[in-house]
């Protein structure tokens, strides 16, 4: 199950109360205070890890509480520090505290960590009240309580390239051409309900993340259909891969369809649609494509296209160089 947003309540563990007690050893007299401090809270810490693909864990269980800390004791003994706890979470999540209304983390980095509830701090026990002219003091403090945050958490799928096309436009089918994803391949709309990425490894070590965006439908923009699911997932790619249906499936038009889809993209967000692309033809193997695609052609000139079908694995080498290339320029 593929989750992207949740709300959770973090709270950070309470800090130990601190002591007040006195020494009372044989042959030690007026042995003074030994009240020792109590333990400061644990934290609520949050990291985006390269192995989480999805925020289900936290749909399920909603509050999180740090440990408390221990209390401190007798004998100057200071309490012990409550532990951490760590929730991981997909690399490109957003954390929003909900009572503020600001974004307080954006976790775009695998490792990258953010401390959204801190523990309270232990009080001091009475060692630390003793004066020359209070040598016996009965003062100590209570640990202060730990933070308690309402948090919104929103994945923004972070990848090299995004496939962007109408449904059944061949985007499944292209991601499982040119990598090893498996993303489920059928015929007929929303066959993808949520990003799946794909890694195109090379020779030299380096690789490309490609992801299958949802398929994107008009009025998108207004969170018609899959809407602003879709979208958000967009936002971060560095590449646009505009899949376009060249045998025009059910009466479509291409050159509608692409235009469509840059004008859902710029709607929802402004500049979203001049972001560095290029247009992937998908089932030219089929004989109505080979006219649409030189009308397309013609229409679309100040845009890089590449020819392929999918389902054959034709030009694959092509599309991938030349998506390689132009990452290159904007890394």
């Amino acid at each position: 199950m593929f989750v992207d947003k949740v709300k959770i309540i973090v709270k950070g563990g309470d800090g130990g109360n601190g002591c007040a007690s006195f020494r009372r050893e044989k042959f030690i007299p007026l042995g003074g205070p030994s009240g020792g401090d109590g333990g400061n809270g644990g934290n609520v810490i949050i990291a985006a890890r390269i192995n989480e693909h999805s925020l289900v864990d936290l749909k399920y269980k909603r509050h999180h509480r740090a440990v408390n800390g221990a209390n401190g004791r007798g004998k100057d003994q200071y309490g012990k520090t409550g532990k951490d706890i760590n929730l991981y979470v997909p690399i490109g999540t957003v954390i929003k505290d909900i009572d503020e209304d600001i974004i307080v983390a954006d976790l775009d980095e695998d490792g990258k960590r953010f401390i959204a509830a801190c523990g309270g701090m232990g009080g001091k026990g009475n060692i630390h009240f003793k004066t020359s002219t209070n040598r016996a003091p009965r003062e100590c403090e209570p640990g202060s309580e730990g933070e308690v945050k309402n948090l919104e958490l929103e994945l923004k799928t972070i990848a090299d390239i995004g496939l962007v096309g109408y449904p059944n436009a061949g985007k499944s089918t292209l991601l499982s051409a040119v990598s090893a994803a498996k993303p489920k391949i059928a015929a007929y709309p929303f066959t993808t309900l949520h990003p799946i990425v794909g890694t195109i490894e090379f020779d030299d070590y380096s690789r490309m993340l490609i992801a299958d965006i949802p398929g994107l439908i008009d009025g998108a923009h207004e969170n018609i259909g899959l809407g602003h699911s879709f979208l958000r997932h967009i936002e971060r790619t560095r590449i646009l891969a505009f899949v376009i249906d060249m045998a025009g499936t059910d009466g479509r038009d291409p050159l509608d369809d692409y235009l469509s889809l840059k004008n859902e993209l710029e709607l929802y967000m402004k500049g979203l649609s001049s972001r560095p692309s290029l247009v992937v033809a998908n089932k030219m193997d089929l004989p109505e494509s080979i006219e649409n695609y030189k009308k397309f052609k013609k229409k679309v000139y100040d845009t890089q296209i590449v020819a392929v079908s999918a389902s054959r694995k034709e030009n694959m080498d092509l599309l991938i160089s030349g998506l390689r290339a132009k990452l290159s320029k904007i890394k």
